[in-house]
C-alpha cells in the first residue's frame, strides 16, 4: 500500500514502525475471508483490510480520531486470524495496538465508556481487586435484564454474566524445592486466570515437577499488560512490563531459568512481545528482549521434554486453539500432539481459525458481537459430541463455558490427569471423571 507520512511524522518510532506496517498490505483480500467481524457483520470496515485504510488515514494525516474510525477499531478483536492468512507479512498486531494507542490519547470517549474502560483497567489486572468484585456481581444477577435495555449500561450487565456464580479457593503457589532438577523455569502467576480457574496453574505445576522441572515464581511480577495494552492505554501496559522484566531478570541473574512460562495464551503473545514493545527503552530494550525469548506457551515446553506414559481414558477432547496460541504465537501442533499421546481422542472442531468472542475484555465492552460469536463457537464445538472441551486461554474457557454445556478445561489439567494426577475440577463437578 502506498503510503505519505510526512517525514516530521515518522520522526516517531512508533508512526514509522506503523508506516512500514501499512506498506506491506497489498489490498488483497484474504484476510477477510478469515475475520470474525467481517464472517459476522459483512462490513469491510469491518475487516482487516478496511481497519488498515482507516487507519492509515488518521495516523498519516495527524488527524483526529473520528467516532467512526473508534467504532471500527473497537470492534476489532485482535484475534490476529489476519495475520495467519495474510501473504504478505503484514504486522496487522503491531499497528492496531499503535491505532488504540492513539485513539486512547486524542478521542474523548462518551462518558459511560470511559468510565467502564477505566474501571476495566483498574480492576482486572489485580488479582486482589478482581476476586472482591466477583464476590460482589451476584448482587447484580437480578437487575441484568433492566441493565441491558440501557446502552450505556450494558458493559455492567455483561460483567454480571460473566462472572461466577462462586469463586473458587486461591491455591498456594510455593517454589519447587526439587533435587537435582532437569530444568528451571518461571511461571506467570498472571492476574484473571488464578482467581477464576487456579487449577490450571496447579496441574502446570504438578505435571512439570513430575517431569522433574523445578517452578517458581517470581517476587514482583504481576498482570502482563495484555488487558490495558489492548485498550491503548500504552503507559500502564508498559509499565507492567517493565515490572515483570525487572522480575524475571533477577531470577535470570541468579540461579538462571530455562524458559518463562504462561498458561493464559493471550498473556502469552504479550509476554512474547515486550521485546519490542520496550524496543526504544535503552534501560529495558536488552533485558525486555531476552524475557521474549525466553518466554513459551507451558504447551510448547512440555513438547520438548519427556513427559510420564499417559492414560487418556478414551476420552473424546475438543480442542478449541485459542486465537493466542494459534495466530499470535503461531503454536498449532503442540497442544493436540501431546493429548493424542496422553491417550486422548482429539477433534478440532469447524471453523476452529474463527475467535470465540472472548479477546480479553472484548466480551464486556463489544457483548453482542462476542455472544454471537460465542453462541457460533460453541455449537460448532457440540457437534463433535465430545466428553469434554480443552483450550490453552483462560478467556476462552470462561466464554465457551458460557454456551456450551460441555465441560471445559485446560490443556494441562488434562495432560496432568493422564500422568497421575487428580481428575480437572470441571470435570469432578460435572460427575465425568
Amino acid at each position: 500500500m502506498q503510503t505519505s507520512f510526512p517525514p516530521e511524522r515518522l520522526a516517531d518510532p512508533a508512526m514509522r514502525a506503523s508506516e512500514e506496517v501499512i506498506r506491506k498490505c497489498v489490498h488483497c483480500g484474504f484476510c477477510t475471508a478469515t475475520c470474525p467481524t467481517y464472517v459476522l457483520l459483512g462490513d469491510e470496515l469491518d475487516s482487516p483490510r478496511g481497519r488498515i485504510y482507516l487507519m492509515k488515514d488518521m495516523l498519516e494525516n495527524g488527524s483526529e480520531p473520528t467516532a467512526e474510525i473508534v467504532k471500527h477499531v473497537d470492534r476489532c478483536l485482535s484475534c490476529l486470524s489476519c495475520m495467519t492468512t495474510c501473504p504478505s507479512g503484514v504486522n496487522y498486531m503491531h499497528l492496531v495496538d499503535h491505532a488504540r494507542a492513539y485513539i486512547e490519547e486524542r478521542y474523548t470517549r462518551p462518558l459511560s465508556q470511559r468510565f467502564f474502560r477505566r474501571l476495566l483497567a483498574t480492576v482486572l489486572p489485580h488479582p486482589g481487586r478482581f476476586r472482591l468484585a466477583l464476590l460482589f456481581a451476584p448482587l447484580g444477577k437480578p437487575f441484568r435484564p433492566l441493565l441491558k435495555t440501557i446502552p450505556a449500561l450494558r458493559p455492567l450487565a455483561a460483567m454480571i454474566d460473566l462472572a461466577p456464580l462462586s469463586l473458587p479457593d486461591a491455591a498456594p503457589l510455593d517454589n519447587s524445592r526439587l533435587p537435582n532438577a532437569k530444568g528451571r523455569v518461571a511461571l506467570l502467576q498472571g492476574c484473571a486466570e488464578p482467581v477464576l480457574r487456579p487449577e490450571f496453574q496447579a496441574a502446570a505445576v504438578r505435571l512439570l515437577e513430575r517431569c522433574g522441572h523445578a517452578v517458581i515464581f517470581a517476587p514482583g511480577e504481576g498482570c502482563c499488560g495484555a488487558l490495558v495494552h489492548h485498550m491503548g492505554r500504552e503507559a500502564d501496559a508498559l509499565d507492567a512490563a517493565r515490572r515483570n522484566v525487572d522480575a524475571w531478570t533477577r531470577e535470570l541473574e541468579g540461579a538462571g531459568l530455562d524458559a518463562i512460562l504462561i498458561t493464559a495464551s493471550g498473556c502469552g503473545t504479550t509476554i512474547k512481545d515486550y521485546g519490542f514493545m520496550l524496543r526504544e527503552d535503552p534501560a529495558y530494550a536488552q533485558k525486555a528482549a531476552r524475557v521474549s525469548g525466553l518466554a513459551m506457551d507451558v504447551s510448547e515446553y512440555l513438547a520438548r521434554i519427556d513427559l510420564p506414559p499417559g492414560d487418556g481414558r478414551g476420552l473424546v477432547v475438543a480442542y478449541h486453539p485459542a486465537c493466542s496460541l494459534q495466530h499470535g504465537q503461531k503454536v498449532t501442533e503442540q497442544p493436540k500432539r501431546l493429548l493424542a499421546q496422553a491417550g486422548y481422542d482429539v477433534r478440532t472442531p469447524a471453523e476452529a481459525h474463527l475467535c470465540c468472542g472472548s479477546a480479553g475484555t472484548y466480551n464486556i465492552l463489544q457483548a453482542e458481537i462476542a455472544g454471537q460469536l460465542g453462541r457460533r463457537k460453541a455449537d460448532a464445538i457440540d457437534t463433535l459430541k465430545a466428553d469434554v472441551i480443552a483450550t490453552g486461554n483462560i478467556g476462552c474457557a470462561t466464554q465457551i463455558g458460557r454456551f456450551s454445556g460441555t465441560p471445559v478445561v485446560h490443556t494441562v489439567e488434562l495432560l496432568d490427569w493422564a500422568t497421575g494426577g487428580p481428575a480437572p475440577a470441571a470435570l469432578r463437578i460435572s460427575g465425568q471423571e
